[in-house]
């Protein structure tokens, strides 16, 4: 059977973005419980909306292949941003399946970091600049 990376990177994308776009959605009509966390954090409610940036805007960007190596760095420092403040009391949690408590997140951010070092692959908006 041939390899076919260019293909198994677009289902990658398609796979890690899609599904990133439902938490992003979710988040659009309520952030206040972003909101609640970055002020117990003592940082400032304005942050929230980075939330768009991280959960829409760069799942999309990663989903067409624009500037891809850019929009997963956004990406995972956001889900780094996610664990720090959100789940941080997860880190070592064991669910009662006995996976991670926080093993869709790591899945999410350790994903799209893939694209950083790989690039979109050949099916993608752009290829040619250095950020794709």
């Amino acid at each position: 059977m041939k390899k076919d990376i260019d293909f198994g990177l677009l289902l990658l994308r398609i796979v890690i973005g899609g599904l990133m776009l439902f938490h992003g959605v979710a988040k659009l009509s309520n952030l206040d419980g972003i909101k609640n966390i970055l002020t117990e954090a003592g940082l400032s409610t304005m942050i929230a909306y980075g939330v768009y940036i991280t959960e829409l805007i760069a799942p999309l960007l990663i989903m067409i292949g624009f500037r891809i190596r850019l929009a997963s760095l956004v990406f995972f420092f956001g889900m780094t941003a996610a664990l720090a403040l959100a789940h941080s009391e997860d880190l070592f949690a064991i669910s009662k399946t006995g996976a991670l408590e926080i093993e869709l997140l790591l899945l999410y951010a350790f994903g799209g970091l893939v694209f950083f070092f790989t690039g979109s692959g050949r099916y993608a908006v752009t290829t040619s600049n250095k950020w794709d």
